[in-house]
Protein backbone atom coordinates (compact mmCIF):
# COMPACT_ATOMS: atom_id res chain seq x y z
CA UNK A 1 0.00 0.00 0.00
CA UNK A 2 1.02 3.80 -0.55
CA UNK A 3 1.76 5.20 2.95
CA UNK A 4 0.13 8.43 3.44
CA UNK A 5 3.00 10.50 5.06
CA UNK A 6 1.52 13.66 6.01
CA UNK A 7 3.22 14.61 9.29
CA UNK A 8 6.16 16.08 8.08
CA UNK A 9 8.23 14.94 11.04
CA UNK A 10 7.22 11.40 10.24
CA UNK A 11 8.58 11.92 6.70
CA UNK A 12 11.98 13.28 7.87
CA UNK A 13 12.99 10.93 10.04
CA UNK A 14 12.23 8.17 7.85
CA UNK A 15 13.96 9.50 4.82
CA UNK A 16 16.65 11.45 7.00
CA UNK A 17 19.47 8.87 5.86
CA UNK A 18 18.27 7.87 2.41
CA UNK A 19 19.06 9.65 -0.96
CA UNK A 20 17.95 8.80 -4.18
CA UNK A 21 20.67 8.25 -6.67
CA UNK A 22 18.74 10.74 -8.93
CA UNK A 23 16.32 13.64 -8.78
CA UNK A 24 13.03 12.32 -7.39
CA UNK A 25 10.38 11.45 -9.59
CA UNK A 26 7.17 13.22 -8.82
CA UNK A 27 3.66 12.75 -9.87
CA UNK A 28 0.98 15.58 -9.10
CA UNK A 29 -3.14 15.26 -9.60
CA UNK A 30 -4.01 18.35 -10.89
CA UNK A 31 -2.90 22.32 -12.67
CA UNK A 32 -2.50 24.05 -9.58
CA UNK A 33 -0.59 21.96 -7.68
CA UNK A 34 1.34 20.76 -10.34
CA UNK A 35 2.24 24.34 -10.04
CA UNK A 36 3.22 24.29 -6.49
CA UNK A 37 5.59 21.51 -6.91
CA UNK A 38 7.13 22.76 -10.02
CA UNK A 39 7.98 25.69 -7.95
CA UNK A 40 9.56 24.11 -5.62
CA UNK A 41 11.99 21.77 -8.06
CA UNK A 42 12.68 24.57 -10.01
CA UNK A 43 16.30 24.11 -11.26
CA UNK A 44 16.01 20.50 -10.02
CA UNK A 45 13.56 18.70 -11.80
CA UNK A 46 10.15 18.55 -13.08
CA UNK A 47 6.61 17.18 -11.31
CA UNK A 48 4.41 15.13 -14.18
CA UNK A 49 1.12 16.13 -14.08
CA UNK A 50 -1.74 13.28 -13.83
CA UNK A 51 -4.87 14.98 -14.66
CA UNK A 52 -4.63 16.36 -17.96
CA UNK A 53 -5.42 20.19 -18.16
CA UNK A 54 -9.58 21.12 -18.89
CA UNK A 55 -10.38 17.76 -17.44
CA UNK A 56 -13.13 17.46 -14.46
CA UNK A 57 -11.52 15.67 -11.62
CA UNK A 58 -14.30 14.51 -9.93
CA UNK A 59 -14.26 11.87 -12.72
CA UNK A 60 -11.49 10.73 -14.81
CA UNK A 61 -10.12 7.78 -17.07
CA UNK A 62 -6.02 7.57 -17.05
CA UNK A 63 -4.26 7.54 -20.10
CA UNK A 64 -1.37 5.07 -20.43
CA UNK A 65 1.21 8.07 -20.07
CA UNK A 66 -0.47 9.22 -16.93
CA UNK A 67 -0.43 5.79 -15.48
CA UNK A 68 2.63 5.54 -16.63
CA UNK A 69 3.88 8.55 -14.37
CA UNK A 70 2.29 7.16 -11.18
CA UNK A 71 4.05 4.16 -11.30
CA UNK A 72 7.59 5.68 -11.61
CA UNK A 73 6.94 8.37 -8.95
CA UNK A 74 8.71 8.27 -5.94
CA UNK A 75 6.53 10.94 -4.48
CA UNK A 76 2.87 11.82 -4.91
CA UNK A 77 1.34 15.22 -4.30
CA UNK A 78 -2.88 14.93 -4.24
CA UNK A 79 -5.65 17.15 -2.67
CA UNK A 80 -7.01 13.76 -1.76
CA UNK A 81 -9.73 11.29 -2.00
CA UNK A 82 -11.91 13.95 -1.80
CA UNK A 83 -11.81 15.49 -4.92
CA UNK A 84 -10.64 12.63 -6.66
CA UNK A 85 -12.26 9.72 -5.21
CA UNK A 86 -11.41 7.34 -8.23
CA UNK A 87 -7.44 8.10 -7.30
CA UNK A 88 -7.07 6.19 -4.46
CA UNK A 89 -7.31 3.23 -6.08
CA UNK A 90 -4.64 4.08 -9.04
CA UNK A 91 -2.35 5.24 -6.42
CA UNK A 92 -2.71 2.33 -4.55
CA UNK A 93 -1.98 0.05 -7.84
CA UNK A 94 0.21 1.79 -9.83
CA UNK A 95 2.32 3.98 -6.81
CA UNK A 96 2.76 1.53 -4.02
CA UNK A 97 6.54 2.21 -3.36
CA UNK A 98 5.90 6.13 -3.39
CA UNK A 99 5.40 8.49 -0.49
CA UNK A 100 2.44 9.95 -1.05
CA UNK A 101 1.26 13.15 0.63
CA UNK A 102 -2.49 14.46 0.98
CA UNK A 103 -2.33 17.80 0.71
CA UNK A 104 -5.91 18.36 2.39
CA UNK A 105 -4.23 16.46 5.52
CA UNK A 106 -1.07 18.40 5.36
CA UNK A 107 -0.42 20.39 9.43
CA UNK A 108 -1.89 24.08 8.74
CA UNK A 109 -4.19 23.29 6.05
CA UNK A 110 -7.56 25.05 6.33
CA UNK A 111 -10.59 23.31 5.35
CA UNK A 112 -14.52 24.21 5.20
CA UNK A 113 -17.53 22.13 5.47
CA UNK A 114 -19.54 21.37 2.40
CA UNK A 115 -22.75 23.82 1.78
CA UNK A 116 -25.53 22.00 1.32
CA UNK A 117 -28.07 25.09 0.11
CA UNK A 118 -28.28 26.66 -3.42
CA UNK A 119 -28.12 29.75 -1.29
CA UNK A 120 -25.37 31.41 1.14
CA UNK A 121 -25.40 33.64 3.72
CA UNK A 122 -23.03 36.28 4.32
CA UNK A 123 -22.22 34.88 8.01
CA UNK A 124 -21.57 31.17 6.30
CA UNK A 125 -18.16 32.54 5.68
CA UNK A 126 -17.17 33.44 9.64
CA UNK A 127 -14.23 31.98 11.54
CA UNK A 128 -16.42 29.61 12.94
CA UNK A 129 -16.96 27.34 10.02
CA UNK A 130 -12.76 27.28 9.70
CA UNK A 131 -11.18 24.33 10.22
CA UNK A 132 -7.47 25.56 10.83
CA UNK A 133 -5.00 23.07 10.78
CA UNK A 134 -6.75 20.12 10.34
CA UNK A 135 -6.25 17.48 13.35
CA UNK A 136 -5.32 14.27 11.26
CA UNK A 137 -6.67 11.86 13.22
CA UNK A 138 -9.88 13.68 12.76
CA UNK A 139 -10.36 10.61 9.94
CA UNK A 140 -9.10 8.35 11.15
CA UNK A 141 -5.45 8.61 10.08
CA UNK A 142 -2.16 7.80 11.74
CA UNK A 143 0.85 8.37 10.95
CA UNK A 144 1.17 5.58 8.05
CA UNK A 145 -2.44 5.11 7.52
CA UNK A 146 -2.72 3.12 4.07
CA UNK A 147 -4.67 4.65 1.49
CA UNK A 148 -7.53 1.86 2.37
CA UNK A 149 -8.15 4.60 4.46
CA UNK A 150 -9.59 6.79 2.22
CA UNK A 151 -11.52 4.43 0.84
CA UNK A 152 -15.19 5.41 -0.33
CA UNK A 153 -16.45 3.60 2.67
CA UNK A 154 -15.10 5.18 4.85
CA UNK A 155 -16.38 8.79 4.07
CA UNK A 156 -19.72 7.47 3.29
CA UNK A 157 -20.12 7.14 7.07
CA UNK A 158 -20.19 11.22 7.25
CA UNK A 159 -23.89 11.06 6.66
CA UNK A 160 -23.36 13.33 3.23
CA UNK A 161 -26.00 12.28 0.88
CA UNK A 162 -24.80 14.50 -1.97
CA UNK A 163 -21.53 14.54 -0.50
CA UNK A 164 -19.91 10.87 -0.36
CA UNK A 165 -16.97 11.87 -1.49
CA UNK A 166 -15.97 13.29 2.10
CA UNK A 167 -16.87 15.52 4.80
CA UNK A 168 -15.30 18.80 3.58
CA UNK A 169 -14.81 20.99 0.32
CA UNK A 170 -12.22 19.34 -1.51
CA UNK A 171 -11.33 22.75 -3.93
CA UNK A 172 -8.86 23.91 -0.88
CA UNK A 173 -5.99 25.07 -3.22
CA UNK A 174 -8.40 28.02 -3.87
CA UNK A 175 -7.01 30.01 -0.43
CA UNK A 176 -3.92 31.07 -1.22
CA UNK A 177 -2.91 30.50 2.54
CA UNK A 178 -3.05 27.04 1.98
CA UNK A 179 -0.78 27.11 -1.32
CA UNK A 180 1.55 29.14 1.06
CA UNK A 181 1.42 26.45 3.55
CA UNK A 182 1.80 23.47 0.79
CA UNK A 183 4.77 25.13 -0.63
CA UNK A 184 6.35 24.35 2.77
CA UNK A 185 4.75 20.86 3.11
CA UNK A 186 6.17 20.12 -0.36
CA UNK A 187 9.62 21.27 0.30
CA UNK A 188 10.35 19.00 3.74
CA UNK A 189 8.74 16.13 1.60
CA UNK A 190 11.25 16.54 -1.80
CA UNK A 191 14.63 17.48 1.28
CA UNK A 192 13.44 14.43 3.39
CA UNK A 193 13.89 11.88 0.46
CA UNK A 194 17.18 14.48 -1.57
CA UNK A 195 18.74 16.21 1.42
CA UNK A 196 21.67 17.15 -1.45
CA UNK A 197 18.88 19.76 -3.37
CA UNK A 198 17.20 20.43 -0.41
CA UNK A 199 18.07 24.63 -0.14
CA UNK A 200 17.18 24.56 -3.51
CA UNK A 201 13.75 23.65 -2.41
CA UNK A 202 14.03 25.72 0.65
CA UNK A 203 14.76 28.74 -1.24
CA UNK A 204 12.50 28.21 -4.27
CA UNK A 205 9.63 27.48 -1.86
CA UNK A 206 10.25 30.78 0.11
CA UNK A 207 10.62 32.74 -3.07
CA UNK A 208 7.22 31.53 -4.25
CA UNK A 209 5.78 32.68 -0.86
CA UNK A 210 6.73 35.70 -1.51
CA UNK A 211 5.17 36.10 -5.36
CA UNK A 212 1.83 34.49 -3.74
CA UNK A 213 1.36 37.49 -1.01
CA UNK A 214 2.10 39.77 -3.78
CA UNK A 215 -0.63 37.92 -5.99
CA UNK A 216 -3.04 38.22 -3.07
CA UNK A 217 -2.46 41.72 -2.93
CA UNK A 218 -2.99 42.27 -6.53
CA UNK A 219 -6.38 40.35 -5.85
CA UNK A 220 -7.68 42.18 -3.51
CA UNK A 221 -7.02 45.46 -5.56
CA UNK A 222 -8.75 43.96 -8.81
CA UNK A 223 -11.92 43.13 -6.31
CA UNK A 224 -11.94 46.35 -4.72
CA UNK A 225 -14.20 48.12 -6.69
CA UNK A 226 -17.26 45.07 -7.06
CA UNK A 227 -17.26 43.76 -3.27
CA UNK A 228 -21.12 45.43 -3.17
CA UNK A 229 -22.03 43.23 -6.04
CA UNK A 230 -24.02 39.96 -5.90
CA UNK A 231 -22.95 36.78 -8.14
CA UNK A 232 -23.83 33.25 -8.52
CA UNK A 233 -21.76 30.81 -9.35
CA UNK A 234 -22.05 27.35 -11.28
CA UNK A 235 -21.13 24.97 -8.85
CA UNK A 236 -19.94 25.41 -5.33
CA UNK A 237 -16.30 25.13 -5.60
CA UNK A 238 -15.20 28.90 -4.58
CA UNK A 239 -15.77 29.06 -0.99
CA UNK A 240 -11.81 28.98 0.06
CA UNK A 241 -11.36 31.80 -2.67
CA UNK A 242 -14.72 33.87 -0.96
CA UNK A 243 -12.89 33.32 2.40
CA UNK A 244 -9.22 34.44 1.50
CA UNK A 245 -10.63 37.55 0.00
CA UNK A 246 -14.23 38.19 1.52
CA UNK A 247 -16.02 37.99 -1.43
CA UNK A 248 -18.86 36.33 -0.97
CA UNK A 249 -21.13 34.61 -3.51
CA UNK A 250 -24.65 34.53 -3.03
CA UNK A 251 -25.18 31.18 -4.01
CA UNK A 252 -23.79 28.18 -6.49
CA UNK A 253 -26.50 26.24 -9.46
CA UNK A 254 -24.62 22.61 -8.22
CA UNK A 255 -23.17 21.22 -5.23
CA UNK A 256 -19.30 21.06 -4.80
CA UNK A 257 -19.07 17.62 -6.57
CA UNK A 258 -20.57 19.15 -9.92
CA UNK A 259 -23.93 16.86 -10.12
CA UNK A 260 -26.88 18.14 -12.04
CA UNK A 261 -28.58 20.59 -10.24
CA UNK A 262 -32.91 19.31 -9.42
CA UNK A 263 -35.28 21.71 -10.82
CA UNK A 264 -35.83 22.59 -7.25
CA UNK A 265 -32.30 23.75 -6.79
CA UNK A 266 -32.77 25.77 -10.19
CA UNK A 267 -35.77 27.61 -9.75
CA UNK A 268 -34.40 28.53 -6.02
CA UNK A 269 -31.11 30.20 -7.94
CA UNK A 270 -33.71 32.05 -10.37
CA UNK A 271 -35.31 33.42 -7.44
CA UNK A 272 -32.48 34.91 -6.00
CA UNK A 273 -31.31 35.92 -9.10
CA UNK A 274 -34.88 37.77 -9.30
CA UNK A 275 -35.01 39.29 -5.09
CA UNK A 276 -31.40 40.19 -5.04
CA UNK A 277 -30.82 41.86 -8.16
CA UNK A 278 -27.79 39.00 -8.88
CA UNK A 279 -25.64 40.92 -11.31
CA UNK A 280 -23.40 38.34 -12.47
CA UNK A 281 -24.16 34.52 -12.93
CA UNK A 282 -20.82 32.59 -13.64
CA UNK A 283 -20.30 29.10 -15.38
CA UNK A 284 -17.26 26.88 -15.75
CA UNK A 285 -15.70 25.52 -19.08
CA UNK A 286 -16.04 21.72 -17.83
CA UNK A 287 -19.81 21.99 -17.61
CA UNK A 288 -22.67 22.10 -19.50
CA UNK A 289 -23.35 26.05 -20.51
CA UNK A 290 -27.60 24.73 -20.87
CA UNK A 291 -27.54 25.01 -16.90
CA UNK A 292 -26.41 28.20 -16.72
CA UNK A 293 -28.77 29.31 -19.38
CA UNK A 294 -31.72 28.10 -17.67
CA UNK A 295 -30.84 29.92 -14.88
CA UNK A 296 -30.48 33.13 -16.61
CA UNK A 297 -34.10 33.20 -18.59
CA UNK A 298 -35.55 35.99 -18.17
CA UNK A 299 -32.76 37.64 -16.09
CA UNK A 300 -30.60 40.34 -17.68
CA UNK A 301 -27.82 39.21 -15.31
CA UNK A 302 -24.55 39.17 -17.31
CA UNK A 303 -22.67 36.11 -17.53
CA UNK A 304 -19.09 35.49 -17.24
CA UNK A 305 -16.55 32.06 -16.65
CA UNK A 306 -14.32 30.70 -13.86
CA UNK A 307 -11.68 28.47 -14.01
CA UNK A 308 -11.13 26.87 -10.97
CA UNK A 309 -8.18 24.81 -12.39
CA UNK A 310 -6.65 26.57 -14.96
CA UNK A 311 -7.66 24.83 -17.85
CA UNK A 312 -6.81 27.25 -20.68
CA UNK A 313 -2.85 28.33 -19.22
CA UNK A 314 0.11 26.15 -20.31
CA UNK A 315 1.03 23.72 -17.28
CA UNK A 316 3.87 24.90 -15.12
CA UNK A 317 5.16 27.41 -12.28
CA UNK A 318 3.00 30.22 -13.11
CA UNK A 319 -0.55 28.49 -13.05
CA UNK A 320 -1.25 28.49 -9.28
CA UNK A 321 -1.31 32.47 -9.10
CA UNK A 322 -2.29 33.12 -12.46
CA UNK A 323 -5.70 30.66 -11.55
CA UNK A 324 -6.28 32.96 -8.71
CA UNK A 325 -5.55 36.22 -10.83
CA UNK A 326 -7.76 35.03 -13.44
CA UNK A 327 -10.95 33.90 -11.00
CA UNK A 328 -10.78 38.20 -9.74
CA UNK A 329 -10.50 39.41 -12.84
CA UNK A 330 -13.49 37.42 -14.41
CA UNK A 331 -15.62 38.66 -11.68
CA UNK A 332 -14.70 41.84 -11.81
CA UNK A 333 -15.01 42.15 -15.75
CA UNK A 334 -18.46 40.39 -14.94
CA UNK A 335 -19.69 42.19 -12.21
Amino acid sequence: MSRNLAPLTVTAALFATTAWADVPQVATDISPVHSLVAQVMEGVGEPALIIAPGASPHEYSLRPSEAGALQEADLVFWIGPDLTPWMTDAIDTLASNAVVTTLMDADGTTVLPFRESALFEAHAHGDEDHDHGKDHDEHGHDDHADHDDHGHEDHEDHGHDDHAHGAHDPHVWLSPDNGAVWLNAIAAQLSAIDPDNAGTYYANAAAARDDLAATRTEIETILDPVRDRNFIVFHDAYQYFETAFNFPASGAISVSDATDPSPARIAEIQDRVKDQGVTCVLSEPQFDPGIVEAVMEGSEARTGVLDPLGSDLEPGTDVYGQVLRNLAKSLADCL
